[in-house]
């Protein structure tokens, strides 16, 4: 069976006067509509949530309101996931995502390097003085720097640990600070 022109340009419209099977352009419900959980909706429920429902860009940072707390817990972790995340099976030796993405050569030295110097940008953020942050950015470099040394580079990315250092220092450092 061939097309014409017509039927392959515009949608199929029915030959009878009856209304096309496979249309979705109507109104009528097919049936009821189910949520995951298998309860049905109401249609008035999804109108009025779509009234509702809007996305605003640039209405602020989204982690502009943490606490001080907060940001040095996010610190911690994100030094934990580039150094100390996982356990070399059958050893007692913890590397993290540093040491993985810094098999790729250069570039992968590159993104952790980065990552690591956004640590110690929030570390100056929360107050943290020029000479901290001055050790800060030594750590990183010899991080850095060593690391680009293929292989040899990666096994000192995996035991010199410079974020879990800046961690520590910035810890030591807001330990000794008054409480507000």
């Amino acid at each position: 069976m061939t097309m014409s022109d017509d039927d392959i340009l515009a949608p199929l419209r029915p030959r009878s006067g009856s209304r096309a099977r496979g249309s979705f352009s109507g109104t009528e419900a097919r049936g009821p509509i189910i949520d995951q959980d298998g309860h049905e909706i109401r249609p008035e429920t999804l109108e009025q949530g779509f009234r509702e429902f809007r996305f605003e860009f640039g209405q602020g940072n989204p982690f502009g309101n943490l606490t001080r707390e907060q940001r040095v817990a996010r610190i911690e972790a994100i030094a934990r996931l580039l150094d100390v995340a996982f356990i070399l099976p059958g050893t007692n030796i913890r590397y993290g995502i540093d040491g993985l993405i810094g098999l790729i050569p250069i570039v992968g030295d590159i993104i952790t390097t980065a990552i690591s110097l956004w640590l110690v940008r929030e570390a100056r953020a929360l107050g943290a003085p020029w000479y901290l942050t001055a050790r800060m950015l030594g750590n990183v470099a010899v991080d850095g720097v060593v690391g680009m040394v293929p292989f040899a580079g990666d096994a000192f990315d995996v035991m010199f640990r410079a974020n879990m250092r800046n961690v520590r220092l910035l810890r030591r450092w807001l330990d000794k600070q008054p409480r507000i």
